[in-house]
């Protein structure tokens, strides 16, 4: 017997419940937009090129490029489409960069944790540091919106054994962290129910364009071609979520952002089809579902 997590069981597919979305729609759809903030020669952070001995300017200076640049220019993509968005948020913005923030809490957007710094990696803390940390982040998230935050997404995606129980405890109700369906998954904490929401690990713009080194064009076809083909898959009456997950330091540069503008008013002038929400929206709709709809 392999070890287990025991936070889930398995479901197949075929044996899932039909039910829907706002409105009766089967497909939900939302946007994940990552603001974060690295420290300044130390710590992780997503290499763009190969990286050299610290500090490592053009990382450092590449990545923040979303925050100074590229993130503003996502905000007016999204404005003119009237896409609601979920901000994940290193709680590290509200120092470096609070105006870029509140652009985003003007328009209503959610605002979700995303850890302290993506410099750090909650899996490598023991559980009072890590709890610490989520409490930290938590507080300093409510203090600025004037409410607690509903959903977690871990820098790097990272869990100790403990991360889910940690998070149920401090109040969360859905995490993002667990890619492992395409519907969201009550998981089971020693807090109660914790509810996995789907977060892209293919329409990501990091793996995509970081790491496969897809092309502009190339990342927003595959958005268009996700959302086209489970338009043909919710047609077995089992509803879907679909995320994007976007970083403003990579699609924030200007060929990519007339990409993904295209891809995003594609998918934008099929709302009649689609319910476009946050991620706190979809785990407010499945918390209000009767028990035992949900795998």
């Amino acid at each position: 017997m392999l070890p287990r997590h025991g936070r889930y069981d398995y479901h197949p597919w075929p044996d899932r419940p039909p039910y829907s979305w706002r409105g009766g729609a089967k497909l939900a759809v939302y946007l994940g937009i990552n603001l974060e903030h690295f420290a300044f020669g130390e710590g992780l952070g997503a290499e763009l090129a190969p990286g050299g001995p610290q500090p490592d300017v053009l990382n450092y200076a590449w990545r923040d490029y979303g925050n100074r640049v590229g993130a503003w220019r996502l905000i007016e993509v999204l404005e003119a489409l009237r896409l609601p968005a979920t901000v994940l948020l290193n709680s590290a913005m509200y120092d470096y960069a609070p105006s870029l923030v509140a652009a985003h809490r003007a328009r209503g957007d959610e605002i979700a944790a995303h850890g302290r710094t993506n410099s750090e990696r909650q899996s490598t803390m023991d559980e009072a540091t890590e709890r610490a940390m989520i409490a930290e982040v938590t507080a300093a998230i409510a203090n600025a919106e004037g409410l607690r935050p509903s959903g977690w997404l871990s820098p790097w995606i990272a869990e100790s054994h403990h991360t889910p129980d940690l998070l149920a405890e401090a109040g969360y109700r859905y995490t993002l962290n667990w890619c492992a369906d395409d519907q969201p998954i009550w998981m089971r904490t020693r807090a109660g129910r914790l509810l996995a929401v789907p977060y892209p690990q293919e329409v990501n713009d990091v793996p995509a364009i970081a790491v496969r080194r897809d092309g502009a064009e190339q990342f927003a076809a595959m958005i268009v071609a996700d959302f086209e083909e489970r338009l043909r898959q919710i047609q077995d009456g089992r509803p879907q979520v679909m995320g994007i997950a976007l970083h403003p330091y990579l699609v924030g540069q200007p060929y990519r952002l007339r990409a993904l503008r295209g891809a995003l008013e594609h998918i934008a002038a099929r709302q009649d089809l689609a319910w476009f929400a946050t991620a706190g929206q979809i785990a407010e709709h499945v918390a209000s579902m009767p028990e035992g709809m949900m795998s």
